[in-house]
């Protein structure tokens, strides 16, 4: 959920709570005030009679009012004569109907004589005011709440505007297209902070990325120099005549030593450009017909591992670098060939959105640390890189690379984007 959305939705939530809550507070006091006030006017009435009974010692005449009514009645000496007031009923004669009333009970001596005066009242003017204070609260408060609403909805949401463009250039910031986020001056001092610092930092991570790629390339290009030196040294050691079967066992195993260090150089120079999207060289690849050609190529060291090779041919295509499919379908197939025993299947089912590579297993399941750099098996000679390259590519074009081992067999399975 958006900040300005569950910003929104808390407010609402705690504007309707104190409402509610002032609203019901609201109606309770005027509810008491009126109440109070309807008891002070039925204190007045009895005071009324106390004052004529003491002048003229005889109780008043009964007598009817639209909203009053007064009652007597002979009794005993009471245990209190305190006036007692509750609610009661109301019956209009006018209207003749019951309606809500307020009464006052008391007692008054007159001579030797206890009588028990019963003040009424109608309470249906205050009842009605009070709804009307209520009703009148009630559409205040619904149109604050409405007004409160629309602010959130539109200006609040304009006011965030600043915020969310900072955040689109954000998400839009592509290193390998050096892009660069624009200044955009508001009114908001914490926007405007926020727009200085995604500046600044597209600025330094941009600095950083031409830095590291020109060392990277830099150190790969100087390094391949000493390399192309050695070889040559070596090649002119070997045409002496004086080495010894000693000597030029030494000079072999420099030989590999330096094979495998220009393969790992070339191999992280790979890894680096397909990280950063070095090789935009797209365009659609028949991986039917790569696989044919694969075969070919690899036929020799398939023969001569004592391997059988099946495929499965179904027209496939997908849109990728060609270099990078020539790499991905190198690495499956070298890795396949190196790891399956002799007398061994390696095995290509096409599909129409991807494939399947499956080669007898020598031992048990890969473990998925061989998929990440440097992590290979104790019996490996490679660079510990050719798995974590196939992992790349499929991560760049967002295939679907997964593994799995099934009947003594590795088999590794990938489905292009559709």
């Amino acid at each position: 959920m958006k900040l300005a959305n569950q910003y929104n939705k808390v407010n609402l939530l705690v504007s309707i709570l104190i409402l509610l809550l002032t609203g019901i507070v609201y109606y309770l006091l005027i509810h008491f005030i009126l109440t109070k006030k309807l008891d002070r006017d039925l204190m007045t009435e009895e005071d009324e009679i106390r004052q004529y009974v003491a002048n003229y010692h005889d109780l008043p005449l009964l007598t009817s009012f639209i909203d009053q009514e007064v009652l007597y009645k002979v009794t005993t000496l009471p245990s209190s004569t305190e006036r007692v007031f509750r609610n009661t009923v109301f019956y209009d004669k006018r209207e003749k109907e019951t309606e809500p009333g307020r009464s006052l009970v008391t007692i008054i001596q007159v001579n030797d004589t206890f009588y028990e005066v019963t003040i009424i009242k109608s309470r249906v003017e205050s009842e009605d005011l009070v709804r009307l204070i209520l009703l009148v609260t009630v559409c205040i408060t619904g149109l604050l709440l409405l007004a409160l609403w629309l602010i959130h909805r539109f200006l609040l949401n304009r006011l965030w505007q600043p915020f969310y463009g900072v955040l689109n250039q954000m998400k839009a910031f592509n290193i390998k297209q050096n892009a660069e986020i624009t200044h955009t001056e508001t009114k908001i001092e914490e926007f405007n902070e926020l727009n200085r610092s995604a500046i600044m930092m597209a600025n330094q991570v941009n600095q950083d990325y031409k830095e590291l790629k020109n060392f990277t390339d830099n150190a790969s290009h100087e390094m391949m120099t000493p390399l192309a030196i050695v070889n040559s040294k070596l090649d002119s050691l070997l045409q002496t005549e004086k080495l010894t079967e000693q000597h030029i066992l030494i000079i072999t195993d420099i030989y590999d030593a330096i094979a495998r260090l220009t393969k790992l150089n070339q191999s992280l120079l790979l890894l680096t450009k397909i990280e950063n999207n070095l090789l935009p060289d797209e365009q659609e690849i028949d991986i039917e017909k790569l696989f044919i050609e694969k075969s070919q190529q690899f036929s020799e060291l398939i023969l001569k591992a004592e391997l059988s090779f099946h495929m499965q041919q179904v027209s496939c295509k997908v849109t990728m670098s060609k270099y990078l499919a020539d790499i991905l379908l190198n690495n499956l197939l070298i890795n396949a060939i190196k790891y399956t025993p002799a007398g061994g299947d390696i095995s290509v089912v096409l599909q129409d959105h991807g494939f399947s590579l499956m080669n007898t297993a020598v031992e048990g399941a890969l473990d998925t640390k061989y998929f990440k750099r440097f992590e290979k098996s104790v019996h490996s000679t490679g660079t510990g890189l050719g798995l974590a390259i196939v992992f790349q590519i499929c991560s760049l074009y967002h295939f679907d690379f997964s593994y799995s081992f099934e009947e003594k067999q590795h088999q590794f399975n990938i489905l292009f984007k559709k």
